[in-house]
Protein backbone atom coordinates (compact mmCIF):
# COMPACT_ATOMS: atom_id res chain seq x y z
CA UNK A 1 0.00 0.00 0.00
CA UNK A 2 1.49 3.64 -0.76
CA UNK A 3 2.45 5.21 1.72
CA UNK A 4 1.43 8.36 0.28
CA UNK A 5 -2.22 7.38 1.61
CA UNK A 6 -1.52 7.19 5.05
CA UNK A 7 -4.92 8.09 6.39
CA UNK A 8 -5.80 5.39 4.26
CA UNK A 9 -3.31 2.82 6.04
CA UNK A 10 -4.91 4.24 9.31
CA UNK A 11 -8.07 3.45 8.90
CA UNK A 12 -7.46 0.09 7.75
CA UNK A 13 -5.19 -0.64 10.50
CA UNK A 14 -8.00 0.51 12.78
CA UNK A 15 -10.59 -1.73 11.11
CA UNK A 16 -8.48 -4.92 11.79
CA UNK A 17 -8.44 -3.41 15.38
CA UNK A 18 -11.87 -3.58 15.65
CA UNK A 19 -12.68 -6.69 13.94
CA UNK A 20 -10.28 -8.29 15.72
CA UNK A 21 -11.42 -7.36 18.97
CA UNK A 22 -15.08 -8.04 17.86
CA UNK A 23 -13.83 -11.74 16.75
CA UNK A 24 -12.43 -11.86 20.78
CA UNK A 25 -15.55 -10.97 22.18
CA UNK A 26 -17.53 -13.55 20.23
CA UNK A 27 -15.08 -16.46 20.35
CA UNK A 28 -14.00 -16.22 24.06
CA UNK A 29 -15.12 -19.03 26.13
CA UNK A 30 -17.91 -17.66 28.64
CA UNK A 31 -15.79 -18.08 31.68
CA UNK A 32 -15.62 -15.82 34.81
CA UNK A 33 -11.54 -14.58 33.61
CA UNK A 34 -9.92 -12.24 35.66
CA UNK A 35 -6.35 -11.04 36.82
CA UNK A 36 -3.75 -11.01 39.16
CA UNK A 37 -1.62 -8.01 38.87
CA UNK A 38 2.05 -8.10 40.93
CA UNK A 39 3.91 -4.84 41.31
CA UNK A 40 7.55 -5.27 41.07
CA UNK A 41 8.09 -1.56 40.13
CA UNK A 42 6.05 1.89 39.66
CA UNK A 43 8.07 4.74 39.42
CA UNK A 44 8.93 6.05 36.14
CA UNK A 45 12.88 7.27 36.96
CA UNK A 46 15.54 7.83 39.74
CA UNK A 47 14.63 4.94 41.81
CA UNK A 48 16.79 2.24 39.98
CA UNK A 49 14.94 -0.34 42.83
CA UNK A 50 11.60 0.16 41.54
CA UNK A 51 11.20 1.34 38.22
CA UNK A 52 8.02 0.07 35.86
CA UNK A 53 7.67 -3.52 35.77
CA UNK A 54 3.83 -5.65 36.85
CA UNK A 55 3.67 -9.36 36.47
CA UNK A 56 0.30 -10.19 35.32
CA UNK A 57 -1.47 -13.98 34.85
CA UNK A 58 -4.84 -15.30 34.48
CA UNK A 59 -6.82 -16.14 37.44
CA UNK A 60 -5.99 -20.01 37.94
CA UNK A 61 -2.72 -20.03 36.17
CA UNK A 62 0.62 -20.29 37.87
CA UNK A 63 2.69 -18.32 35.58
CA UNK A 64 2.91 -14.70 34.61
CA UNK A 65 3.41 -12.32 31.24
CA UNK A 66 5.95 -9.55 32.78
CA UNK A 67 4.50 -6.13 31.80
CA UNK A 68 7.88 -4.28 30.88
CA UNK A 69 11.09 -4.80 33.02
CA UNK A 70 12.88 -2.18 34.67
CA UNK A 71 13.13 -3.28 38.31
CA UNK A 72 12.69 -6.92 38.53
CA UNK A 73 14.57 -8.74 41.14
CA UNK A 74 14.37 -6.24 43.56
CA UNK A 75 10.37 -5.82 43.11
CA UNK A 76 10.21 -10.11 43.69
CA UNK A 77 11.91 -9.12 46.89
CA UNK A 78 9.08 -6.81 48.05
CA UNK A 79 6.49 -8.51 46.40
CA UNK A 80 7.65 -11.91 48.22
CA UNK A 81 7.86 -9.68 51.56
CA UNK A 82 4.23 -8.73 50.92
CA UNK A 83 3.16 -12.40 50.94
CA UNK A 84 2.59 -12.37 46.57
CA UNK A 85 3.80 -16.16 44.72
CA UNK A 86 2.33 -17.94 48.64
CA UNK A 87 1.03 -20.87 45.61
CA UNK A 88 4.18 -21.31 43.89
CA UNK A 89 5.19 -24.21 46.41
CA UNK A 90 8.36 -25.24 47.11
CA UNK A 91 11.32 -23.69 45.61
CA UNK A 92 13.96 -27.02 45.84
CA UNK A 93 17.39 -25.85 44.90
CA UNK A 94 16.34 -22.18 43.95
CA UNK A 95 15.77 -19.13 46.80
CA UNK A 96 12.19 -17.73 46.17
CA UNK A 97 13.11 -14.73 44.12
CA UNK A 98 15.13 -17.31 42.07
CA UNK A 99 11.87 -19.91 42.00
CA UNK A 100 10.09 -16.50 40.60
CA UNK A 101 12.42 -15.40 38.40
CA UNK A 102 13.04 -19.23 36.17
CA UNK A 103 10.30 -20.58 36.41
CA UNK A 104 6.99 -18.24 37.17
CA UNK A 105 7.61 -15.71 34.34
CA UNK A 106 6.28 -17.53 31.23
CA UNK A 107 7.76 -14.58 28.88
CA UNK A 108 8.11 -10.46 28.84
CA UNK A 109 6.36 -7.62 27.53
CA UNK A 110 8.24 -4.50 26.45
CA UNK A 111 6.36 -1.71 25.58
CA UNK A 112 9.35 0.73 24.54
CA UNK A 113 12.85 0.46 25.11
CA UNK A 114 13.92 2.94 27.39
CA UNK A 115 16.29 2.06 29.81
CA UNK A 116 13.40 2.42 33.08
CA UNK A 117 11.51 -0.34 30.81
CA UNK A 118 14.32 -2.94 30.61
CA UNK A 119 17.28 -2.04 32.65
CA UNK A 120 16.20 -5.11 35.25
CA UNK A 121 15.64 -7.92 32.35
CA UNK A 122 19.30 -6.82 31.36
CA UNK A 123 20.90 -7.12 34.46
CA UNK A 124 19.35 -10.44 35.66
CA UNK A 125 19.67 -11.94 32.47
CA UNK A 126 22.71 -13.76 32.88
CA UNK A 127 20.77 -15.88 35.70
CA UNK A 128 17.85 -16.56 33.53
CA UNK A 129 16.79 -19.99 31.82
CA UNK A 130 14.97 -21.35 28.90
CA UNK A 131 14.28 -19.62 26.04
CA UNK A 132 11.14 -16.96 26.82
CA UNK A 133 9.39 -15.26 24.81
CA UNK A 134 10.48 -10.85 24.58
CA UNK A 135 7.37 -9.96 23.31
CA UNK A 136 7.30 -6.17 21.56
CA UNK A 137 6.66 -4.23 18.15
CA UNK A 138 9.68 -4.72 15.69
CA UNK A 139 11.53 -1.36 16.38
CA UNK A 140 11.64 -2.02 20.23
CA UNK A 141 13.08 -5.77 19.74
CA UNK A 142 15.31 -4.03 16.96
CA UNK A 143 16.47 -1.60 20.11
CA UNK A 144 16.91 -4.44 22.09
CA UNK A 145 18.68 -6.46 19.80
CA UNK A 146 21.05 -3.45 18.29
CA UNK A 147 21.99 -1.36 21.24
CA UNK A 148 21.91 -3.77 24.41
CA UNK A 149 22.34 -7.34 23.07
CA UNK A 150 25.25 -7.04 20.88
CA UNK A 151 28.53 -7.65 23.07
CA UNK A 152 29.24 -4.34 23.86
CA UNK A 153 26.44 -3.11 25.81
CA UNK A 154 25.72 -6.87 27.16
CA UNK A 155 26.10 -10.50 26.59
CA UNK A 156 23.48 -11.49 23.66
CA UNK A 157 21.09 -13.48 25.40
CA UNK A 158 18.81 -13.16 22.48
CA UNK A 159 18.03 -15.47 19.02
CA UNK A 160 19.36 -12.81 17.05
CA UNK A 161 22.25 -10.33 16.12
CA UNK A 162 25.71 -10.40 16.62
CA UNK A 163 27.33 -14.12 17.30
CA UNK A 164 27.00 -15.92 19.54
CA UNK A 165 23.25 -15.36 19.76
CA UNK A 166 22.92 -17.73 22.90
CA UNK A 167 19.01 -17.65 23.01
CA UNK A 168 17.89 -17.21 26.19
CA UNK A 169 15.41 -15.11 25.10
CA UNK A 170 13.26 -15.47 22.00
CA UNK A 171 12.67 -11.62 20.40
CA UNK A 172 9.43 -12.03 19.49
CA UNK A 173 7.56 -9.50 16.91
CA UNK A 174 3.91 -8.72 17.29
CA UNK A 175 1.98 -7.31 14.84
CA UNK A 176 -0.40 -4.76 15.67
CA UNK A 177 -4.17 -5.61 16.64
CA UNK A 178 -3.47 -9.30 15.76
CA UNK A 179 -3.60 -11.93 18.91
CA UNK A 180 -1.14 -14.39 20.05
CA UNK A 181 -1.24 -17.13 22.64
CA UNK A 182 1.32 -16.91 25.64
CA UNK A 183 2.51 -20.48 26.07
CA UNK A 184 2.64 -21.47 29.33
CA UNK A 185 -0.38 -19.86 30.30
CA UNK A 186 -4.07 -19.31 29.36
CA UNK A 187 -3.43 -15.62 28.21
CA UNK A 188 -3.55 -14.27 25.01
CA UNK A 189 -2.14 -10.35 23.76
CA UNK A 190 -2.75 -7.98 21.19
CA UNK A 191 -0.56 -5.14 20.80
CA UNK A 192 -0.94 -2.00 19.93
CA UNK A 193 0.78 1.36 19.28
CA UNK A 194 1.02 4.18 21.27
CA UNK A 195 2.95 7.83 20.92
CA UNK A 196 5.58 8.65 23.16
CA UNK A 197 7.71 12.24 21.82
CA UNK A 198 10.71 10.43 19.40
CA UNK A 199 9.78 7.11 19.73
CA UNK A 200 7.05 4.33 19.10
CA UNK A 201 5.59 2.52 22.78
CA UNK A 202 2.95 0.31 23.18
CA UNK A 203 -0.20 -1.12 24.90
CA UNK A 204 -0.73 -4.56 25.30
CA UNK A 205 -4.55 -6.07 25.78
CA UNK A 206 -4.29 -9.34 27.52
CA UNK A 207 -7.22 -11.77 27.76
CA UNK A 208 -8.90 -14.59 29.88
CA UNK A 209 -11.68 -15.85 28.88
CA UNK A 210 -14.31 -12.99 28.32
CA UNK A 211 -12.09 -10.98 30.92
CA UNK A 212 -9.87 -8.19 28.98
CA UNK A 213 -6.85 -6.03 30.89
CA UNK A 214 -5.36 -3.36 29.20
CA UNK A 215 -1.28 -2.31 30.31
CA UNK A 216 -0.20 1.49 28.53
CA UNK A 217 3.38 1.47 28.15
CA UNK A 218 4.68 5.54 28.30
CA UNK A 219 2.26 7.51 26.25
CA UNK A 220 1.36 11.17 25.98
CA UNK A 221 -2.01 12.46 24.85
CA UNK A 222 -3.24 12.71 21.20
CA UNK A 223 -3.34 16.76 21.42
CA UNK A 224 0.41 16.83 21.78
CA UNK A 225 1.41 14.35 19.38
CA UNK A 226 1.26 16.06 15.50
CA UNK A 227 -1.89 14.39 14.42
CA UNK A 228 -1.09 10.68 15.36
CA UNK A 229 -4.30 9.74 17.55
CA UNK A 230 -2.79 6.40 19.03
CA UNK A 231 -4.74 6.82 21.96
CA UNK A 232 -7.88 7.61 19.72
CA UNK A 233 -7.89 4.25 17.76
CA UNK A 234 -7.25 2.52 21.08
CA UNK A 235 -10.18 3.80 22.60
CA UNK A 236 -12.44 2.81 19.47
CA UNK A 237 -10.66 -0.87 20.74
CA UNK A 238 -11.78 -0.80 24.37
CA UNK A 239 -14.86 0.79 24.09
CA UNK A 240 -16.60 -2.03 23.15
CA UNK A 241 -14.98 -3.80 26.37
CA UNK A 242 -15.86 -0.91 28.50
CA UNK A 243 -19.62 -1.04 27.64
CA UNK A 244 -19.73 -5.65 28.16
CA UNK A 245 -17.64 -4.57 31.47
CA UNK A 246 -15.11 -7.17 30.29
CA UNK A 247 -12.50 -4.34 30.54
CA UNK A 248 -11.33 -5.70 34.45
CA UNK A 249 -9.17 -2.71 34.12
CA UNK A 250 -6.30 -0.57 32.87
CA UNK A 251 -3.35 0.69 33.79
CA UNK A 252 -1.88 3.98 32.25
CA UNK A 253 0.28 6.71 32.90
CA UNK A 254 0.30 9.91 35.02
CA UNK A 255 3.92 10.85 34.94
CA UNK A 256 3.92 14.23 36.05
CA UNK A 257 1.47 16.80 38.20
CA UNK A 258 -0.61 19.19 36.54
CA UNK A 259 2.27 22.09 37.07
CA UNK A 260 4.48 20.75 34.16
CA UNK A 261 4.17 23.03 31.19
CA UNK A 262 2.99 20.84 27.85
CA UNK A 263 6.70 21.59 26.37
CA UNK A 264 8.26 19.75 29.07
CA UNK A 265 6.33 16.94 29.58
CA UNK A 266 8.07 14.51 26.16
CA UNK A 267 5.27 12.13 25.84
CA UNK A 268 3.90 11.35 28.77
CA UNK A 269 0.56 12.43 30.75
CA UNK A 270 -0.55 14.40 33.46
CA UNK A 271 -3.63 14.00 35.66
CA UNK A 272 -5.52 17.01 33.66
CA UNK A 273 -4.40 15.35 30.37
CA UNK A 274 -4.93 11.36 31.06
CA UNK A 275 -8.83 12.60 32.23
CA UNK A 276 -9.22 14.47 29.15
CA UNK A 277 -8.26 11.04 27.17
CA UNK A 278 -10.79 9.02 29.53
CA UNK A 279 -13.38 11.35 28.76
CA UNK A 280 -12.69 10.24 25.23
CA UNK A 281 -12.93 6.64 26.19
CA UNK A 282 -16.30 7.52 27.83
CA UNK A 283 -17.41 9.23 24.37
CA UNK A 284 -16.31 6.43 22.81
CA UNK A 285 -18.42 4.05 24.70
CA UNK A 286 -21.46 5.96 24.50
CA UNK A 287 -21.46 7.96 27.85
CA UNK A 288 -19.87 8.12 31.18
CA UNK A 289 -21.83 5.48 33.19
CA UNK A 290 -19.87 2.09 31.54
CA UNK A 291 -16.56 3.95 32.72
CA UNK A 292 -18.02 3.85 36.43
CA UNK A 293 -16.05 1.77 38.82
CA UNK A 294 -13.40 0.50 36.52
CA UNK A 295 -10.05 0.49 37.99
CA UNK A 296 -7.41 2.78 36.47
CA UNK A 297 -4.12 1.67 37.91
CA UNK A 298 -1.91 4.73 37.50
CA UNK A 299 1.81 3.88 36.74
CA UNK A 300 5.48 5.56 35.82
CA UNK A 301 4.51 8.67 38.83
CA UNK A 302 8.40 10.53 38.07
CA UNK A 303 10.28 10.97 41.49
CA UNK A 304 11.39 14.73 42.27
CA UNK A 305 14.70 15.50 44.08
CA UNK A 306 12.78 18.90 45.07
CA UNK A 307 12.31 19.95 48.65
CA UNK A 308 8.81 19.48 50.22
CA UNK A 309 7.09 17.98 47.51
CA UNK A 310 5.25 14.64 46.74
CA UNK A 311 4.53 13.97 43.01
CA UNK A 312 2.95 10.84 44.03
CA UNK A 313 0.24 12.67 46.60
CA UNK A 314 -0.17 15.64 44.07
CA UNK A 315 -0.96 12.99 41.27
CA UNK A 316 -3.09 11.34 43.54
CA UNK A 317 -5.11 14.18 44.70
CA UNK A 318 -5.47 15.64 41.46
CA UNK A 319 -6.74 12.81 40.10
CA UNK A 320 -9.46 12.40 42.62
CA UNK A 321 -10.50 16.22 42.38
CA UNK A 322 -10.86 15.52 38.33
CA UNK A 323 -12.70 12.45 38.49
CA UNK A 324 -16.05 12.90 37.16
CA UNK A 325 -16.42 9.89 35.32
CA UNK A 326 -16.51 7.68 38.71
CA UNK A 327 -13.41 5.04 37.72
CA UNK A 328 -11.09 3.94 40.63
CA UNK A 329 -7.89 5.22 40.24
CA UNK A 330 -5.43 3.54 42.30
CA UNK A 331 -1.55 3.97 42.62
CA UNK A 332 -0.04 0.29 43.25
CA UNK A 333 3.17 0.40 45.78
CA UNK A 334 6.16 -1.73 45.00
CA UNK A 335 5.40 -5.01 46.28
CA UNK A 336 1.51 -5.43 46.02
CA UNK A 337 -0.71 -7.27 44.35
CA UNK A 338 -4.21 -6.80 43.14
CA UNK A 339 -6.78 -9.07 42.40
CA UNK A 340 -9.27 -7.57 39.40
CA UNK A 341 -12.09 -9.88 39.62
Amino acid sequence: MSSRHPSLRVAVLLLGMLLGTSAALAQAPQASGGFELVALGVNGGLDDGNLSSYLVRAKGDTRYLALDAGSVLPGIGRALEHGAFADAGPSGAETPRGQVFRDLIAGYFISHAHLDHVQGLLIAATDDTGHKPIYGLPPTLDTLSRDYFNWTAWPNFADRGPAPALGRYRLTEAVPGQWFNIPGTSLSASVYPLWHDRLTSSMVLVRSGDAYFAYFGDTGPDALSGGQHRLADIWQVLAPLVRAHALKGMLIEASFPNDLPDAQLFGHLTPAWLQRELDALAAAAGGQAPLKGLPVLIGHIKPTLQAGRDPRALIARQLQDGNHLGVRFLLPEQGESLQMP
